[in-house]
């Protein structure tokens, strides 16, 4: 997300940075680099009181002349207006009808270069490219295409584009107020890799001669030139040293979360220098890698859960009282702050409070686009909630995720995104003590997809064997009904941990999660857990014999 937060840009701007919030994080997976030979990516799209539902674009045939209204995604301030396309497709989510799927992360880049009289801010390009593109090349050509004529503007972009037998990552800025232009360069990932991107310019040098797998801007070395940001061959360009070069916030807030991502399926202890951000001389991390095992959804899953865990930069160990008393892996925004005159920073996870909404888009080209494609999409912060599958041809959404009347200042429990957040928040300050519970119901409602999605693909294939249309409406009837259920089931959980863990003690229950009661049919004599032991040394280091209690003489 590209929304201005400005207590977080004036701490960046201490730092000489000129990206702007840190927010958003993708992860990508090559066909030959996942378990069953699907394309997949993940978008998290992160930023302070942010209200997200599933959005949804009906396919249409626009008559000549028709034209349509642009709005910036992220103030919702109209720019102007374009001429529709012809024919446009069904988009649900972040993918349409012919299972392309686009995320993006924001980066900022060069201030000047942003188009402030442009009608085409980042977000509209997704939302428009998605009713229009048919594969991720065509993603790109249209993107790239509308920037050019009706100039871009927002700041620099990197954006996933993937469809299911390609993955993309494109990077984008505007060339200034009133140029009615965009410099860009787009990367094929291969097949056999993974890559990552938040929030700071991942393309460095590119091969300008494998028309195959690269596309660019024709000037995209030329304008830097001329803006005497790059001196030397053409073959020694690098796109983000040239236009968003790295810098401590950059590498430690965004970068960093790049390489936690593929961390899991890589040892990128070699590039830990540069996640941390403070050695000028680091190593740079590598675009993309071949991951040391094959990717499955619930891998992508995971990793959109991260907090470092098991890395140097972990924030979930309880090691500082940053932690809180029970370990909490989250902290507070802004990103830095002062203390007698110094800057500090809180670390920058992948899984985040500010999350809007979170998806994994699995995209498969061995079956009929309408079943190809899933979109699995959770409605707050990933490591908090469950992600319900969505298909691609779906038309009508859950209530939960489209509800009436409801919005960032406007609850309901309807409303999956309000649920979810009225859980999380009460988890977050108790989380060693609470999350296990919920940890254990999100998993369930997970494995529950996972288990079921080979028999209702197998029932859809039957139906569109005679049917399509058949299939489709199975297929959404069934993304609605395990949507509305997880809202059910998140209902429950918030009561269920209210009455559990009221006034921080633990009321105990049976296997079945039933709770117990006295032979009298009273409640049964809660637990008092107190201080987890990392927490009391910590209090007891610094508060010394304040509390000690004072042996008794006998």
């Amino acid at each position: 997300m590209n929304k201005i937060f400005a207590s977080a840009l004036m701490a960046v701007a201490m730092l000489g940075s000129v990206s702007e919030a840190e927010a958003c994080s993708n992860f990508i997976v090559g066909k030959k680099a996942s378990v069953d030979g699907s394309v997949m990516c993940s978008y998290s799209a992160d930023d302070y009181g942010m209200f997200q539902y599933l959005c949804h674009y009906p396919a249409a045939k626009h008559a000549k002349g028709e034209m349509r209204k642009i709005f910036d995604w992220d103030s919702n301030k109209y720019h102007g207006e374009i001429p529709e396309a012809a024919e446009t497709y069904n988009v649900i989510g972040n993918i349409n009808e012919w299972q392309v799927t686009i995320g993006e992360t924001t980066y900022g880049g060069r201030e000047e270069m942003v188009d402030s009289t442009g009608i085409m801010d980042y977000g509209s390009l997704i939302y428009v490219a998605l009713q229009r593109s048919k594969t991720a090349r065509e993603a790109i050509k249209v993107m790239t295409t509308l920037a050019n004529t009706y100039g871009y503007n927002s700041g620099g972009e990197t954006f996933t584009i993937c469809d299911p037998n390609e993955a993309w990552i494109m990077e984008m800025m505007g060339k200034g107020a009133g140029s009615k232009g965009a410099v860009w360069v787009a990367l094929r990932i291969p097949d056999d890799a993974i890559c990552a991107h938040a929030n700071q310019s991942r393309i460095g040098k590119f091969n300008m001669k494998d028309k195959k797998n690269v596309m660019y801007a024709k000037d995209v070395v030329s304008f830097a030139r001329s803006k005497g940001w790059f001196k030397g061959k053409d073959a020694d360009f690098s796109w983000k040293m040239a236009y968003a070069k790295p810098d401590f916030s950059g590498r430690r807030f965004c970068d960093a979360r790049a390489w936690a991502m593929l961390n899991h399926f890589y040892d990128m202890s070699p590039y830990l220098d540069w996640a941390l951000g403070k050695n000028p001389d680091a190593q740079d991390m590598p675009l993309w890698v071949v991951p040391n095992k094959k990717v499955s959804v619930k891998d992508v899953e995971n990793v959109m859960r991260d907090h470092y865990e098991g890395t140097p930069l972990s924030v979930a160990d309880g090691s500082d009282i940053g932690c809180g008393i029970w370990e909490m892996p989250y902290r507070p925004t802004p990103l830095m702050y002062k203390v007698d005159g110094k800057q500090y920073f809180n670390e920058r996870p992948v899984s985040t409070q500010q999350t809007g909404f979170v998806f994994v888009s699995q995209m498969r080209s061995w079956l009929p686009r309408e079943i190809g494609g899933v979109f699995w999409f959770a409605n707050d912060d990933a490591n908090m909630a469950a992600f319900t599958p969505v298909y691609c041809s779906m038309t009508e959404r859950p209530e939960c995720y489209n509800t009436p009347g409801v919005d960032a200042v406007h609850f309901s429990k309807k409303n999956a995104y309000w649920v979810c957040n009225m859980t999380s928040n009460m988890v977050y300050p108790r989380y060693s003590l609470m999350f296990p519970t919920l940890k254990e119901v999100r998993d369930s409602l997970d494995n529950s997809y996972f288990a079921a999605q080979a028999g209702v693909e197998k029932k859809a294939q039957e139906l569109y064997a005679q049917n399509p249309q058949a299939a489709v409406k199975y297929l959404n009837d069934y993304s609605v009904e395990k949507a509305q259920q997880m809202l059910g089931r998140w209902n429950q959980l918030f009561e269920f941990m209210v009455v559990k863990y009221n006034d921080m003690i633990i009321k105990p229950t049976d296997k079945n999660g039933t709770f117990k009661k006295t032979p009298y049919g009273l409640g049964a004599t809660p637990v008092r857990p107190g201080y987890p032991e990392k927490f009391a040394k910590q209090l007891v280091k610094q508060s010394g014999d304040k509390f000690l209690v004072p042996e008794e003489k006998k």
